[in-house]
């Protein structure tokens, strides 16, 4: 979806990437297994071993599970519950069965995103990024395709089983990841389209959990914005950022940190306002539930603001590549802040501290020995 660069140990650049999935983009520090460690462990790796040392030379980690691990960056992944989830929140009903069913569909959407990208920009990796699982050769071509299709197909049939709402919203979800991945990619329209894309994967959530989606636009919308001004800083990050780019998004940042965390919510989505209906057991509970509400949607909305807001602004100052990529960086990791201060808006506090979770939960899942190598950019 956007054009994230990832960054060797050294903090170099490596190859460039783009995401094409629902979700948009998600933070990457991906390491490009070509590059040399900082300590100098990838140019050892580089030699042929002096006689008599082939037992103690490094065997790589990757074999067929590695390669699938990088063409579909599973380390992306955390980034995609929490728009079910958000979804869920914003329509005033409790997460359950059909909710886990929309996040399923997501994922497998989102990963099918992950393999038709690589298919679709097969000729371009060849010369950019060789490196990569389909022009390595360590994947062929077909098998990304069939599991793009593959994962379309699960996608939508998850979506089915979480009932007729929820396929009515995934099917356009998954014809947006597709197009953008076959067509707009390149194009001026590419922001727009993954922020539709975006939007109806928290619609998604909304749909499969309460049957409905109009309680959930406002935050479907959000999140959308959020997504369009990530995926045009990432537009140029490799030749030079835009020099309007990285301002817009900082004030789009500024715009979402006041709606989501500065306004005070009067009227609680219809399924949470029984709780607080005066005479109702839970009344008195539900009575101080707002201003904790308050609380916790502003202080996610501060840690949605200080992800993205600082490097945007030194993206703003100097648009070189490696600022624009450590804008992209921030507005990346800036997502799952902001799916949780949706949720705590929703007043679904619960909800939002497990999108939050996410967070360091990808953290801890990608320094695994087994993924530190896998970008997911």
């Amino acid at each position: 979806m956007s054009r994230a660069r990832a960054r060797d140990a050294s903090g170099s650049p490596a190859s460039t990437r783009v995401l094409a999935v629902p979700g948009g983009p998600a933070d990457g520090h991906g390491v490009d297994a070509a590059a040399p460690h900082a300590d100098g462990r990838g140019a050892d790796l580089a030699k042929p071993p002096a006689d008599g040392d082939a037992t103690r030379r490094p065997r790589p980690r990757s074999g067929r599970a590695g390669a699938w691990a990088e063409l579909l960056r599973l380390p992306a992944l955390f980034t995609v519950p929490g728009d079910a989830l958000a979804g869920a929140a914003a329509a005033g009903v409790r997460p359950g069965r059909r909710t886990l069913l929309a996040i399923g569909s997501s994922l497998c959407l989102y990963e099918a995103g992950m393999a038709l990208n690589d298919w679709a920009d097969l000729a371009e990796d060849a010369v950019e990024r060789p490196h990569r699982p389909i022009p390595s050769g360590r994947i062929r071509p077909a098998a990304a395709l069939a599991a793009a299709c593959g994962l379309t197909g699960a996608g939508l049939a998850l979506a089915a089983a979480a009932g007729r709402p929820a396929l009515t919203v995934a099917a356009p979800l998954a014809g947006s990841v597709w197009a953008y991945d076959l067509v707009l990619k390149h194009t001026p329209a590419g922001p727009a389209a993954m922020a539709a894309a975006r939007g109806l994967d928290l619609l998604l959530g909304a749909a499969a959990t309460s049957g409905a989606t109009r309680a959930a636009l406002p935050s479907a919308a959000l999140l959308g914005s959020h997504t369009l001004a990530v995926t045009a800083v990432s537009r140029r990050e490799t030749t030079g950022g835009s020099v309007l780019a990285p301002p817009a998004a900082l004030a789009t940042t500024g715009a979402l940190t006041r709606l989501v965390a500065g306004h005070r919510r009067t009227r609680l989505p219809a399924g949470r306002r029984a709780a607080a209906a005066p005479g109702l057991s839970g009344s008195k509970r539900a009575a101080g539930a707002p201003e904790a509400r308050d609380v916790l949607t502003a202080a996610l909305g501060a840690a949605y603001a200080a992800t993205a807001a600082r490097p945007y602004f030194h993206a703003t100052l100097n648009p070189s590549p490696p600022l624009t990529q450590r804008a992209v960086g921030g507005g990346i990791r800036a997502t799952i802040p902001l799916q949780a201060a949706l949720a705590a808006r929703a007043g679904a506090p619960a909800t939002s501290l497990l999108i939050a979770a996410l967070a360091p939960a990808g953290r801890m899942f990608a320094r695994r020995a087994a993924m530190r190598k896998v970008s997911i950019t």
